[in-house]
């Protein structure tokens, strides 16, 4: 009982949180913030985060990127209201590796509205709209929009 209690308040969480990022100019600064699709190319790179053991991606703006367990053979699933709240990384070249960040495992996919999104060992990357500055998790672990979601490690593995 207590656990769908529990689940029912983080699913009613994530409504909010969507609901938050989908009004006004919140919206588009989250997602102008996040993602950076006039960059020619994205670097990700390893760092510490807070509450996380170990190192774990990082974006451009070394904000904390995830994966979507949701996503499967390097499709993204996560559009629209999700798009939102975990906004993709994306880039217009090719991405590059920043330190410890294993070259060969970066790659890209394209996305169903044409913006090609940055991948780690075939997981589509995604930042969280409620990781407001650097070093910060708070998505770690969330279920929303179907799925878990979690950090991605130096090796392209969820950190759960």
């Amino acid at each position: 009982m207590a656990y769908r209690i529990a689940t029912a308040l983080a699913a009613a969480g994530t409504v909010l949180l969507a609901a938050a990022f989908t009004t006004g100019p919140t919206a588009a600064s989250a997602a102008a913030y996040h993602s950076s699709p006039a960059a020619a190319s994205a670097t990700v790179s390893l760092a510490a985060v807070s509450g996380i053991p170990g190192e774990v991606l990082v974006g451009s703006k070394l904000h904390t990127l995830y994966l979507f367990e949701a996503d499967t053979n390097g499709i993204s699933t996560c559009t629209g209201a999700c798009a939102t709240v975990w906004p993709p990384d994306t880039v217009t070249g090719a991405p590059s590796a920043g330190s410890g960040v294993n070259q060969a495992l970066l790659g890209t996919v394209t996305r169903s509205d044409g913006t090609t999104q940055v991948t780690y060992n075939h997981h589509p990357l995604y930042y969280f709209a409620g990781d407001t500055s650097a070093g910060t998790a708070n998505g770690q672990g969330l279920t929303s929009f179907g799925a878990a979601w979690f950090v991605v490690n130096a090796s392209g593995n969820a950190v759960s």
